[in-house]
């Protein structure tokens, strides 16, 4: 009996040692294919005045080039009134896959700023009681935090927290309220924002 039991403890130990050699050993993931590489973006925002090249490839009856009207919206064959302004030109050619997707099959479309809205609709201009009120250039990605670190902060006679934020929209003229002694004073970031081309940030005087 004992003679049976080391031959099947034998048996359990060779079929182990060979299960274990058939198994491939993990590895440890190659630290170099787990970077994570920052990402940026070039892209322009695009604004009323613009000129835009739009392609929708192997369909030349839709591939047009066309202003960014007033209100912010373009037209093009198949896509009427699509607000174009405040988007950059890779989302406006995603919004217009959608809605082409409608008409034809599986959409390719790219969009090429040809001509820049004039300069002024890519500034945020700062005025009032801001230590250094001035007009700034637009990058991709602005904060309110980025604005006010610009221009030096608050002046001296500010009322910042009744400051106000003034947006033109595709719907008309929109004014924000925003409190920008909390912001710079108190650090409290729930005040930040993203700032958008052609914004402009009132900052008035305190009453005394």
């Amino acid at each position: 009996m004992r003679g049976i039991l080391q031959l099947f403890l034998a048996i359990a130990i060779a079929i182990t040692i060979g299960l274990t050699a058939c198994t491939p050993m993990r590895s440890e993931p190659d630290a170099a294919t787990n970077v994570v590489l920052p990402t940026t973006s070039t892209d322009y925002i695009i604004a009323p005045g613009a000129i835009l090249n739009v392609f929708v490839w192997q369909h030349e009856d839709l591939s047009v080039t066309v202003p960014v009207r007033p209100d912010g919206k373009i037209s093009t064959p198949l896509v009427e009134d699509m607000v174009a302004a405040g988007k950059t030109p890779t989302a406006l050619a995603r919004d217009m896959e959608t809605i082409l997707a409608k008409y034809i099959r599986q959409p390719t479309v790219n969009v090429i700023m040809e001509t820049a809205s004039p300069s002024f609709q890519q500034q945020v201009r700062v005025v009032g009681q801001a230590a250094n009120p001035q007009a700034l250039a637009y990058s991709n990605g602005m904060t309110l935090l980025d604005v006010m670190i610009s221009v030096g902060g608050l002046g001296e006679f500010a009322a910042g927290n009744r400051s106000k934020l003034i947006r033109r929209t595709a719907t008309g003229q929109k004014d924000i309220s925003i409190r920008l002694d909390d912001l710079l004073n108190l650090g409290e970031m729930d005040k930040n924002m993203p700032i958008m081309p052609g914004d402009v940030i009132i900052i008035p005087e305190a009453r005394f």
